[in-house]
């Protein structure tokens, strides 16, 4: 796997892409250090790609499971420490399911998509962060 970084603009605007995809994505950084709002910030793609992880998974098992899935969110909120690095301690995601979806069978899905195969949750699990989900249909 391998992703390419290049600075846009003379202040910390980067573009990051991936062979995988066509798509480009706007990384900026936080005013404090120049940032102008043009990209998300590095630790929302964080929380963006657990969400994005987990979500992946929980939509398929539950299209397996014959859920009749018509829309689908997750919200995730981070809270990060107060020393530097601020990393993430606790992590909560919401995922919101609308449709004909049993809630023993997302829960489960939610439980097999986030802990079980969710390679970002073990990462951050790893690295001490707590991550808790719910979910509402």
């Amino acid at each position: 796997m391998k992703v390419d970084l290049k600075r846009v603009n003379d202040a910390v605007h980067f573009e990051a892409s991936a062979p995988s995809s066509t798509v480009k994505v706007q990384i900026d950084g936080s005013p404090e250090i120049g940032g102008l709002g043009l990209g998300v910030r590095p630790m929302e793609m964080v929380l963006m790609a657990l969400a994005s992880c987990s979500s992946l998974d929980l939509v398929n098992i539950l299209k397996k499971q014959k859920q009749d899935i018509r829309d689908f969110s997750v919200s995730v909120e981070g809270e990060r420490r107060e020393q530097i690095p601020t990393i993430f301690t606790k992590i909560h995601m919401i995922f919101t399911l609308t449709g004909d979806i049993h809630r023993e069978k997302a829960e489960r899905a939610a439980e097999l998509a986030v802990k079980k195969y969710c390679s970002v949750h073990d990462m951050l699990v790893a690295g001490g962060v707590e991550i808790t989900y719910s979910i509402s249909i």
